[in-house]
C-alpha cells in the first residue's frame, strides 16, 4: 500500500510503502534530497515493514516551513507518526537524517526500538562551515550548491558512470526551497551531540562509504565508540549518499540489522510497539564490534531559589558571540588574551553579548543593522570587517548591508561611508564567492 500526506506546519511531507500491520521502518533523508533517495531500498524493506519516508521542510516540494534545529525536525517528525497512530519503530537516517535519529534516541527512547545511522557524525564539521554556506546561499541562491553536490555525494567514477543520477542530484538541490535549506545549515550548525552518545541505548548500526569524504569513516568509528550497544560496516566504493551509490549493499546490511537488532515478537501492534524486550545484534558484515566506552552521569541542576540573582550571563555571551562572529574570530581573541587584556575579553563576553546581544527587544537582523551604522559613525573599520560577516550570518543580504551604508552616508558622512563600502565590498566577496 502507498499513501502520500498532506502536510499541515508542525508535521512534515510523508510517504508509506508496505502492509499496514507490519512493524514501522522510518527512512531519513539528508540535506538537500528528498525520499527518492531511498526509492532502490523500499522493494525489499516493505516485504516486512511498513516504510514511512518524510522530506525535509521545502524539499521534494514539500511546505516551505523551516526548522532552524535538529529538536525541532525531530519533534515535527514526531507529530507526523503520532497521526498516523505509530508510537514505536525502526528509524534508519542518512546524513542530516542520521542526526535526526540521533536526537530520537536520546530524547524519546521509548519511541525508537532500534537505529541505523548512514554517512552521518556527532558533529558535522564546523558551525563556521555550515552558516557560511547559509550566507553564500543567501547571495547566490542553490545553484552553487546544487552543481557541486554530485562531487560531495558520489565517486568520481559513479558520477561519471550515471549521468543520469547525477542530473538528478543537481536538480533535487536547486528545486530546494532557499529558507529551509539555511535553516537545515542552522540546524547542524548547531548539532553536537559528542558528549551524549553514551546515552544512545538502543541498538546501532553506523554505515558508511569507505570514500565518504564529508562525514567518512573517522566520523563513523568516533559513533561507534561513543554508542554502547553499537556495530560498524564500511561499504566499499561508495561516497557521502551511499544508499544511492551503493543500494545492494545498504539493503542488505539494513535487513539484517533490523531483522535481529528488532523482535517485535508475537502480537505486534504498530500503535504500542513489540512486546518483546528487543535482542542485541549480532555482528553484521564488515561490522567491527567496538568495547563500549564509560557512560557518565550528568547530575540535575538545583533548582535556584525564589528571588536569587540570576545567573551569571557568560556562558549565554559566548554561545552568541560564537554564533554572530565565528568560532575563528571569537577564538582568536580569547587566546591572544593574556593578563592585561583578559579581563576586558570577559567584559565583552559577558555584557556585550550575554546582557545586550541577548535581550529579547531586537532580533538579530535589526541589532546588525544598528551595529554597522554605529562603527560606520565611529570610525572602526576594523570591526566593521567583522561585523559585516556578522550580518551576513544573521541574515541580512549584500542589498541591505548596501542600504545600510547609503544611509550610514547621509548621517555620518561621505568619507566614513566611502571606506566603510570598501570594507565591506571585500567582506562580501569573500564570503559569498562560491568555494571551487
Amino acid at each position: 500500500m502507498q499513501d502520500v500526506s498532506e502536510t499541515p506546519t508542525n508535521t512534515l511531507q510523508y510517504r508509506c510503502d508496505g502492509p499496514e500491520d507490519a512493524p514501522v521502518l522510518v527512512l531519513g533523508p539528508s540535506l538537500g534530497t528528498t525520499w527518492h533517495m531511498w526509492d532502490r531500498q523500499i522493494p525489499e524493506l516493505s516485504k516486512q515493514w511498513r516504510i514511512v519516508r518524510f522530506d525535509l521542510p521545502g524539499h521534494g516540494g514539500a511546505p516551505a516551513y523551516p526548522a532552524g534545529s535538529v529538536t525541532e525536525l525531530a519533534t515535527r517528525l514526531l507529530a507526523t507518526l503520532d497521526g498516523l497512530g505509530v508510537q514505536r519503530f525502526g528509524y534508519a537516517g542518512c546524513s542530516l537524517g542520521g542526526a535526526v535519529g540521533v536526537e530520537l534516541a536520546l530524547r524519546h527512547p521509548e519511541r525508537v526500538a532500534s537505529l541505523a545511522l548512514i554517512a552521518a557524525s556527532p558533529r558535522f564539521g564546523t558551525a563556521d562551515e555550515w552558516r557560511q554556506r547559509g550566507v553564500i546561499v543567501r547571495t547566490n541562491g542553490l545553484d552553487p550548491i546544487a552543481r557541486s553536490s554530485p562531487e560531495r555525494w558520489f565517486t568520481g567514477g559513479f558520477a561519471a558512470a550515471q549521468p543520469a543520477i547525477t542530473e538528478w542530484a543537481v536538480q533535487m538541490v536547486r528545486t530546494t526551497d532557499p529558507g529551509c535549506y539555511i535553516a537545515a545549515c542552522e540546524a547542524l550548525a548547531a548539532f553536537d551531540v559528542r558528549a551524549e552518545l553514551g546515552r544512545v541505548g538502543v541498538p546501532t548500526l553506523v554505515l558508511v562509504g569507505s570514500d565518504d569524504q564529508v562525514t567518512g569513516p573517522a566520523e563513523a568509528r568516533t559513533l561507534v565508540a561513543g554508542i554502547p550497544d553499537a556495530r560498524l560496516a564500511v561499504v566499499p566504493g561508495a561516497s557521502h549518499l551511499v544508499p544511492v551509490e551503493q543500494p545492494a549493499a545498504v539493503t542488505d546490511l539494513l535487513v539484517r540489522h533490523f531483522s535481529t537488532a528488532w523482535q517485535p515478537g508475537p502480537g505486534y501492534d504498530t500503535a504500542t510497539g513489540p512486546l518483546a524486550v528487543p535482542v542485541a545484534a549480532p555482528k553484521p558484515a564488515l561490522a567491527v564490534p567496538q568495547q563500549p566506552g564509560p557512560v557518565a552521569e550528568i547530575a540535575p541542576l538545583a533548582a535556584q531559589p525564589a528571588g536569587e540573582v540570576r545567573p551569571d550571563p557568560y556562558d549565554t555571551g559566548l554561545k552568541l558571540r560564537r554564533e554572530v562572529l565565528g568560532d575563528a574570530h571569537v577564538d582568536l581573541a580569547l587566546s591572544t588574551a593574556d593578563e592585561f587584556s583578559g579581563d576586558f575579553q570577559e567584559f565583552v563576553t559577558r555584557y556585550t553579548w550575554g546582557e545586550i546581544w541577548d535581550r529579547p527587544g531586537l532580533d538579530r537582523r535589526t541589532r546588525s543593522c544598528i551595529t554597522l551604522t554605529a562603527l560606520v559613525a565611529g570610525g572602526h573599520f576594523e570591526d566593521l570587517a567583522a561585523h559585516t560577516r556578522a550580518a551576513l550570518r544573521n541574515g541580512l543580504t549584500p542589498a541591505e548591508i548596501k542600504e545600510v551604508l547609503l544611509q550610514a552616508a547621509v548621517y555620518c558622512g561621505v568619507p566614513a561611508a566611502n571606506r566603510a563600502f570598501r570594507v565591506a565590498q571585500e567582506v562580501i566577496r569573500e564570503e559569498t564567492t562560491p568555494q571551487e
